[in-house]
């Protein structure tokens, strides 16, 4: 069982070091880099990482390129703020150990955030299985813009391992109000807009308080104390913006196509 692992980066430097020491046991390591412009590339390479520069087309499109240049059947795919427990890796160990004939063809892994100094139980936020560890002959990442995830081929058997992935996604409440308002929020409304999916004025005013309550009822976040508070008001925050964008998205298609409707008419 031969294991490549597969990293994608922009800008990483703080993280990119802990990521490939955390998977230093897998057979080979691709770093693809979305021509970062600090010292990603240089500290991956000195890792002793293959390191391959690709233009950003995207989360799945750039992770399924990452798959394409692996050496390996056995794909892990890693995010860069993203650390292998020793428990996982213990699993994974494990199945080096059994027959080709008895190993599945993709594993899901639980993911355990850190978020204000702590781990996070509720909101949504754990277990999140992720299907982390397959073969690429038999699965491939969905050309998604976020929430990118693996699908595996008809037939395909998938397995669960023992031990976390561990996430360091946020690093203050700064750092969670860019990456809604700059990554996550806008890429679900162009995501969902692509879908052919519409919302309202009265979708976009309920959106924020429905997925709060959901966080932290619904899904536990008032476990978490204060850091679950946090989450659902940050969940909150991104359902009324991706939908806020959504709406703003449909107000400018219909616009242009009323002004093209007026054009027509006026050329006959």
């Amino acid at each position: 069982m031969k294991i490549t692992a597969t990293i994608i980066t922009l800008n990483e430097e703080s993280n990119i070091k802990a990521a490939i020491d955390s998977i230093a046991w897998c057979d080979e390591i691709v770093v693809v880099d979305a021509e970062s412009t600090d010292r990603t590339r240089e500290i991956a390479e000195s890792l002793g990482a293959k390191v391959i520069t690709h233009a950003w087309p995207g989360f799945g499109l750039q992770k399924q390129f990452a798959v394409e240049q692996a050496s390996h059947d056995w794909i892990f795919s890693l995010d860069s703020d993203e650390r292998v427990s020793d428990e996982l890796k213990r699993s994974i160990e494990s199945l080096r150990a059994r027959p080709e004939s008895q190993l599945a063809d993709g594993y899901l892994v639980s993911r355990r955030s850190f978020y204000q100094g702590r781990w996070i139980r509720g909101g949504g936020w754990y277990p999140d299985r992720q299907l982390r560890l397959f073969r690429k002959s038999r699965g491939s990442w969905k050309p998604r813009q976020v929430h990118e995830s693996v699908e595996m081929n008809d037939g395909a058997r998938v397995e669960a391992l023992e031990g976390d992935l561990l996430h360091y996604s946020v690093k203050d409440a700064a750092h969670h109000h860019r990456m809604i308002g700059e990554r996550y929020a806008p890429l679900a409304a162009q995501q969902m807009f692509d879908a052919g999916r519409r919302t309202s004025a009265i979708g976009v005013a309920t959106a924020g308080p429905a997925a709060f309550i959901r966080s932290l009822v619904l899904k536990g976040g008032f476990r978490d104390g204060f850091a679950g508070f946090t989450i659902a008001r940050f969940a909150a925050h991104h359902a009324f913006l991706k939908h806020l964008m959504l709406w703003e998205k449909q107000k400018n298609r219909r616009g242009d196509t009323d002004t093209r409707r007026r054009g027509d008419g006026e050329t006959r």
